[in-house]
């Protein structure tokens, strides 16, 4: 029937920076990543649910439009590239491997949607979510709803 496809599916995922550098404590080398998030989301190669970017790791909730392995390849290859080219960065950026998780129901995509924005608080980067720069909490970067397979089924209708 159509309509009723259960959409893509949300995978929570981690890379860290190669041996744990802090990379993205600067201002410039976060936001390029978060600009890197963005523009792939724009020439539509995941929906981006949710982000944050640490000193030396990055979260995201996504759901890709190819592969996963694709996604997480446009966003670290995409970044190194352009940390190269636009900073001058010359030294090794991430680690090989990355973290998935793909998120199996609503209340999965609440916890990691919470875990995300309080990851900043946790590492005393700042005292309350809305204050991290480099999260989906405080961004005003455009982000994609929660995946329709995911939502809450209201059974009082």
């Amino acid at each position: 029937m159509p309509g009723s496809e259960p959409g893509p599916s949300a995978y929570f995922i981690t890379a860290s920076t190669y041996q744990r550098r802090t990379l993205f404590q600067t201002d410039r080398m976060a936001l390029l990543l978060v600009d890197v998030f963005s523009n792939y989301r724009l020439q539509n190669k995941y929906l981006l649910h949710e982000f944050v970017v640490m000193p030396d790791h990055f979260h995201v909730l996504l759901s890709p439009v190819a592969s996963l392995e694709k996604a997480v390849q446009l966003i670290k290859g995409g970044f190194s590239y352009r940390a190269k080219r636009e900073l001058e960065f010359s030294g090794e950026i991430w680690e090989k491997s990355f973290y998935d998780r793909r998120v199996r129901d609503a209340e999965e995509y609440e916890r990691i949607r919470i875990y995300i924005h309080q990851n900043p608080v946790k590492r005393g980067l700042v005292k309350t979510v809305g204050e991290y720069p480099y999260s989906s909490a405080s961004s005003r970067l455009a982000l994609d709803g929660v995946p329709r397979r995911l939502k809450p089924i209201n059974l009082a209708s």
